[in-house]
Parts: structure tokens; sequence; C-alpha cells
């Protein structure tokens, strides 16, 4: 997600919970993602392509298509096209190894199958006994965000693409009989609109985080987003120039709760608080509980402490359990949330 200048986050008017849910992934990765639910204009793709301008380095192997750090995986590197840092590996050479920033991969509502889990060379495989594999979306997205705009409108086939892949974090792709596996561990952020359809909910329960927007209501807010939207357009350089040292300091903020959030710790009383939060929600299952607790304390690394606080949980309750509650045909996700406690 290159070649045009994009609108810094940090300058997003309001938004606040979205925002959050979006940074705490990028701390954790281990949420498991976030679907942004709202109105048309309510800046959810905008902010998802800001997060570029914020989102901390990793080391990749030069070249690499499938984002390998400098370990790899013996059994891609085998039958990849890209020989030269393959043979580097198992000639127990160094690589070229670069530090570059996560990266957003956006998956077009429109791609197909192949596209999103890349194609194997069929007549190759059986001419020569040898498996030539092309990298698809999933292939760029490890180690970095799989960003599906619309994603309620994506083609069932490819859906369960998705649900496989976050689910095992690997790839696979089989085709008459030769087939080719690789890691595909990403941070999955949707973003829909609902008065186009709802979600499926087996797709639905794979993200960990749920946020519902809608534009402000509040008329300073609405004028500052009008101001702030014409100065960019009018000249996006200097705009972005202007909000550098904020996203800046919000990049190291993120960096330094990456760091800390294996120090982080809560007490088993806390459990039980959570345990019976998703009881009293009606959620299946134990994700919820799971995707809880991990909120809970990646908000407190991200406030830069150690020790959980009921705070934490009651914020990452408000993430985590909404669209996870047992619902009324047609109730809206989210919409009994205030009357069950979870105030976000």
């Amino acid at each position: 997600m290159t070649g045009r200048t994009m609108y810094p986050f940090n300058a997003i008017v309001g938004q606040d919970e979205m925002k959050l849910a979006l940074i705490l992934n990028i701390i954790n990765p281990g949420i498991a993602g976030v679907l942004i639910r709202g109105e048309k204009g309510t800046a959810k793709s905008t902010a998802v392509r800001a997060l570029a301008d914020i989102l901390p380095l990793i080391e990749v192997v030069k070249g690499c298509p499938y984002q390998m750090s400098r370990a790899g995986d013996p059994g891609v590197c085998r039958d990849c096209y890209n020989t030269g840092c393959a043979e580097e590996i198992f000639d127990g050479n160094g690589v070229d190894v670069v530090r570059r920033k996560v990266r957003v991969v956006e998956l077009p509502v429109s791609a197909t199958e192949d596209r999103v889990v890349g194609t194997m060379d069929i007549e190759h495989a059986l001419s020569k006994g040898e498996k030539r594999f092309e990298p698809g979306i999933l292939a760029a997205a490890h180690r970095g965000i799989l960003y599906v705009d619309e994603i309620n409108l994506l083609d069932d086939h490819v859906v369960d693409v998705l649900l496989d892949a976050a689910a095992m974090g690997v790839n696979t792709v089989e085709r008459e009989g030769v087939s080719f596996s690789h890691p595909a561990r990403f941070t999955l952020v949707g973003t829909m609109n609902p008065e186009e359809g709802e979600l499926r909910p087996q797709l639905l329960d794979r993200f960990g985080l749920c946020v519902s927007i809608e534009g402000s209501r509040n008329h300073a807010e609405r004028v500052e987003v009008m101001e702030r939207r014409i100065a960019f357009e009018d000249d996006p350089e200097a705009f972005c120039l202007k909000w550098k040292e904020e996203s800046a300091r919000t990049a190291e903020r993120i960096e330094s709760a990456i760091k800390l959030y294996p120090e982080v710790n809560i007490e088993r009383e806390k459990l039980f608080s959570i345990a019976t939060r998703c009881m009293e929600a009606g959620v299946d299952g134990h994700r919820g509980d799971i995707i809880t607790l991990k909120t809970a304390k990646t908000l407190a690394a991200w406030h830069g402490r150690v020790h959980v606080t009921d705070e934490d949980i009651e914020v990452a309750a408000g993430l985590a359990l909404p669209h996870r509650m047992r619902r009324q045909p047609f109730e809206e996700i989210g919409k009994g949330r205030r009357e069950r406690g979870y105030a976000g």
C-alpha cells in the first residue's frame, strides 16, 4: 500500500475506539484482528491505510516473497523460486536482511481465490518434477496486516480461504496432487457498512475485536474534519509534516508497549472477573475470554503498566465481546452492549 501520501493516523478526528482497537492489534497481533463496522464516510478505510505511518519495524530477508525473518523456513525455502537466498540458507551462509515497517496489504473484494492463495504451475511440476509456486496476497501479508474493505461482500470461496489461514497460520495450495504450504500469519482487519449486509458468523468470530462507529454529532468536530481534510488535499506533504512529530511519538509508544507486554501480569481474581463477564454476556465457547484477557494485558502495556486494572478489563470487554453476544434475529451487533454493562 504505497505510491501516494497517506492521511496521518493521528490527524483523524474522534473515532477513539476504532483507533485504539487498531493500535492494540499492532502491539499484540495475538488479539487476532479487528472488524470496523460503520456507515459510509466515517474514516474506516482512512484509519487502516494510515497505519503505515505508525507501524513498527521488523527484520525480513531481502527479496523474500514470503516475508521470512533471518531464520527462514527450510520447507518453504527449498521450493521457493527465489533461489538466490535459498542457496545461501542451505549452504549455511548469511543472507541479506533488511529492516522495514510492518506492511498493510490490501485484499480487493473482487480478488479471485488464486490471487489470494497463489498459483501452482502444474505443467512445470509434471514435466520437470519440480514445484513452481507463484505467491499470492496471503504470502505478502505474512507478518503484516491483511486489510479487506467491504469484507461482508467477499466471495464465499475467498472467505473459506481466510478462515483456514487465520485458524492455522498456514496457507496450503493443492492442485492435481501437488501441494505447497507457506506461513500465513497476519492480523486481519476488515471494514464494512452494515447496510450492505452482515458478515458470515464463521468469519465474524475470527475477529478478536469489533467496533461500531458513526459520524460525529458534535458541530466542532465536524468542522475540524472539514478543515483538516481540505488542508490535506491542498498540500498533502505540508499537512503530513505538521503531524510528523505526533506520529513519531505514537510509533515510539507502540514500540515501548510491544517490549513491555511480556512483563504484564494479571491477578487470578481478575481472571474470574473476565469469566463472569463472558458468561453474563452469553458468549459461546472460550475465545471471548481469551481475547478479553489478551486485550486487557495489551491495554496495560499501552498505558505503560505491568499490572492489569479493572478499567483495562472493562475496556477490553467492550471491544472483544459485543460481536460474540447472543442476539435476537435481526438485532444489530453491539446493540445491547450498554444495557449489559459494556460502555466501552
